[in-house]
């Protein structure tokens, strides 16, 4: 490359076009030298040329050694040229990730069981856990562990198919695990089996309360293993096309309605409680008073 620049300027000048100065410095982040052999580096890596360009162009100013760094460690885990490429166009943040923090990350997420094609799927499809803070990641971990109870195995199916568990605030993660527990009455077997955290849980609410509204889901009773209820998977993984032809028996009109008339609901709901919640306010600031007057009054 370095030679067909020498000899484009050659027939440049011969061409009678101006020379450039010697004495104008090159923009930065152009220096010809300095590209050619990061896009050399990067190519004995396994990136094609147009990989390589495309890779260079990301952070233009950033260092070319932890810029390959960042690509070595990506290749390490399995992913091809073109996936690390594809990662690090989505999340061009990581190119600025210390070589040992991504080193740490990954080592984390396969002592939870993920490894080979599983860890490729999971940093692809979720690259926020590579910046995810150590402690949030611990605390759903924990969460899923020793308070939804699901095994080791378990654990490492659910991250496996839904890596995005590990974003969710504890709080909203164990209320959804709670929902499907109690509610619906359903066992973590099946919660894996069904893939449950790849649903929002609002859709998986309407859906549920759609279905018993309309008497076609019913919570089972404590031991009832056999009930004629939808399978889980069946409620979560349908297309809503489907879900309401198949399951709901009913037309999408019907299932709009019964969704603003459940917000409604809901809002009523937490109006209620917000009232019922100052009455308690008030109920006990006027104790208080009273309280005071009596022993006023003794004195």
């Amino acid at each position: 490359m370095a030679g067909r620049l020498l000899r484009c300027c050659g027939r440049a000048a011969a061409a009678g076009w101006a020379p450039v100065p010697r004495a104008l410095p090159a923009a930065p982040g152009l220096c010809p030298r300095r590209g050619c052999g990061e896009a050399a580096a990067l190519r004995a890596m396994g990136f094609s040329e147009e990989q390589a360009r495309r890779l260079l162009g990301l952070q233009p100013r950033l260092g070319p050694q932890r810029r390959e760094a960042a690509a070595a460690q990506l290749l390490l885990l399995g992913l091809s040229a073109e996936a690390a490429l594809g990662l690090l166009e989505r999340s061009p943040g990581l190119l600025r990730m210390p070589t040992e923090r991504l080193q740490d990350r990954a080592g984390e997420l396969r002592r939870l069981g993920l490894d080979g094609g599983q860890l490729q799927r999971a940093v692809t499809g979720c690259p926020q856990l590579f910046t995810l803070p150590r402690r949030r990641m611990a605390a759903a971990v924990r969460l899923l562990r020793e308070r939804c109870l699901f095994t080791a195995e378990q654990l490492r199916e659910v991250l496996g198919t839904c890596p995005a568990v590990l974003l969710e605030e504890p709080r909203r993660l164990h209320h959804h695990f709670q929902y499907v527990y109690f509610r619906m009455g359903l066992q973590q077997k099946e919660m894996v089996k069904a893939r449950l955290f790849r649903m929002p849980f609002a859709e998986l609410r309407n859906r549920h309360i759609f279905l018993e509204r309309r008497g076609l889901y019913r919570t089972p009773y404590k031991g009832q293993t056999q009930t004629s209820n939808p399978k889980l998977k069946d409620i979560l993984q349908l297309p809503e096309k489907d879900f309401l032809a198949s399951l709901a028996h009913a037309t999408p009109e019907e299932y709009e309605v019964f969704k603003k008339l459940l917000a409604r609901e809901e809002e009523e709901a937490e109006e209620e409680e917000e009232e019922e919640d100052r009455d308690a306010l008030y109920a006990e600031e006027n104790e208080d008073l009273d309280s005071e007057g009596s022993k006023t009054a003794q004195e």
